[in-house]
């Protein structure tokens, strides 16, 4: 797109002819995505300044670099412009909806936020929208996918930036829906800013990333910006089992359909039967539909997450008996409770739980298969919020039999010291703590007998371990293969 069309009615483009004749190939805010005939927008974020980075860009072929008016650039190299603006923040989101123009005339994007269960309802939702024959791409923790194509997912919310080319390219394809796990973080530095969301989905809220948001109404404050700019059209599906939930309820903007168990809600669950094989119970809506549901996926949260998907498509015109195909047809979602085949006479588990939370759903899910007894292995991540650690201890002791206590990713920190802070939260004696990752779990498998169930929380779909100096690749999935087939 030439520049000066770009800019027209955003800046007052006051330059030689040839630069508003420019043509101008890509957006970029991360100067390493910067190729040539970009514009870059030099942004200030949480621990770095795009000012900083400005000769890096120009050095990579950006032609035009926008920056905030009141610092003072020096292009360093001669055929670049300088546009000084008073936001660039806003700048970038008005550029961005003029350089890629229509899109959300084409697509219908869904956002799914909440602490736990965002993967797995946009898992249910792909597999519901794919039964129908509506294509569906996906923007999540573990990958961004559509078309059969896989991206790396750096953060589960990606860039602005990168949030409008992801959906270009899925118009592209001819994709329906975009799915999207939206994160804390993103909604509190505007990743998804100016993003029409046609449905918004609340999952439910606990303690969690208070390193960054420092206390939970400051989370959940953060969480409710998507619902507070919801168009008038759109809908929030709202979890109200959830006193946040319930909240969010009186906070939205946008058309209010409720879920749960517990309270009266208009798409809910009845007869649940929970069993080693996975769970059985009638979903039904206020309105008197009922149809029973047989998932592979096991416990209670795992029905919130039916419910939460079921609720979305069901307003979107998708049958219950279709809601009912989808939901069933998927077997697992990585990493999330992920049942690892095995010939022993134990089972074993790997899952994501990495809040207090989100830990005791997955062990309460598995005493509900009255295991003879539960063995886990688990850690915490270092340089993220340091006060879920002995909350974590206390879970784990409260509600497994055997906890062994091991490292996570440990990232800049003294492993030792961020087991001795779980520990803390330990009142039982039925812990110890194998530092070793693999050793740890060695040593739950070979303490496993039959009926026991070995749950190795933390790191779930995740293929590699952080350290102070080096990242190494580490699939707790692997470890448990290669130790069973007698490989480890």
């Amino acid at each position: 797109m030439l520049l000066k069309d770009l800019l027209k009615n955003i800046y007052p483009l006051d330059c030689p002819q040839e630069f508003g004749e420019m043509d101008i190939h890509s957006i970029c805010s991360d100067s390493r995505e910067v190729k040539e005939a970009s514009l870059f927008v030099a942004l200030k974020g949480v621990d770095a300044n795009g000012a900083w980075f400005v000769g890096d860009a120009v050095a990579r072929g950006a032609k035009v670099v926008v920056h905030d008016k009141s610092v003072n650039l020096v292009p360093g190299k001669t055929g670049t412009l300088l546009l000084g603006v008073d936001e660039p923040f806003v700048f970038l989101r008005e550029i961005l909806s003029r350089f890629y123009g229509d899109v959300f005339e084409q697509i219908k994007p869904i956002a799914v936020t909440g602490t736990n269960g965002k993967t797995t309802v946009t898992y249910l939702l792909e597999s519901i929208l794919d039964t129908v024959g509506r294509k569906c791409g996906i923007i999540g923790t573990i990958a961004h996918r559509w078309a059969g194509q896989a991206y790396p997912a750096k953060n589960t919310t990606p860039s602005l930036v990168d949030n409008y080319r992801y959906l270009a390219q899925m118009v592209s394809v001819g994709c329906d829906y975009a799915v999207m796990e939206v994160s804390s973080h993103a909604l509190d530095q505007g990743r998804v800013e100016g993003i029409p969301f046609k449905t918004a989905v609340f999952t439910n809220l606990t303690v969690d990333h208070l390193d960054y948001h420092k206390n939970q109404e400051a989370y959940f404050q953060a969480k409710a910006i998507l619902f507070e700019k919801l168009g008038a059209k759109s809908t929030a599906v709202i979890n109200v089992d959830d006193s946040f939930g319930q909240r969010l309820v009186k906070m939205s903007k946008g058309q209010v359909v409720s879920y749960g168990i517990e309270e009266n809600a208009y798409m809910t669950a009845r007869k649940i039967l929970v069993r080693p094989s996975g769970t059985k119970f009638m979903l039904g809506t206020q309105d008197g539909q009922w149809i029973p549901i047989t998932t592979e996926l096991i416990g209670r949260h795992n029905i919130y997450n039916i419910l939460a998907a079921a609720t979305v498509c069901f307003k979107c015109g998708i049958s219950l008996g279709a809601i009912k195909v989808g939901v069933e047809k998927l077997k697992c979602v990585p990493g999330r409770l992920e049942k690892i085949k095995t010939d022993k006479d134990f089972s074993v588990f790997v899952d994501y739980a990495h809040t207090e939370d989100a830990l005791e759903n997955v062990l309460v899910s598995l005493k509900e298969i009255e295991p003879s007894r539960i063995i886990l292995v688990f850690g915490c991540g270092g340089d993220r919020d340091k006060s879920k650690r002995p909350k974590m201890g206390a879970v784990a002791s409260r509600l497994a039999d055997l906890v062994i206590v091991t490292n996570d990713n440990p990232r800049s920190e003294d492993p030792r010291l961020i087991v001795t802070d779980i520990a803390a939260g330990i009142t039982q004696k039925n812990f110890e703590i194998v530092l070793d990752r693999k050793e740890a779990i060695a040593k739950a498998l070979q303490s496993a007998q039959a009926g026991d169930v070995v749950l190795i929380a933390g790191k779930g779909h995740e293929d590699y371990q952080i350290f102070k100096d080096e990242t190494v690749h580490f699939d707790d999935r692997e470890v448990v293969r290669e130790f069973l087939s007698g490989d480890g």
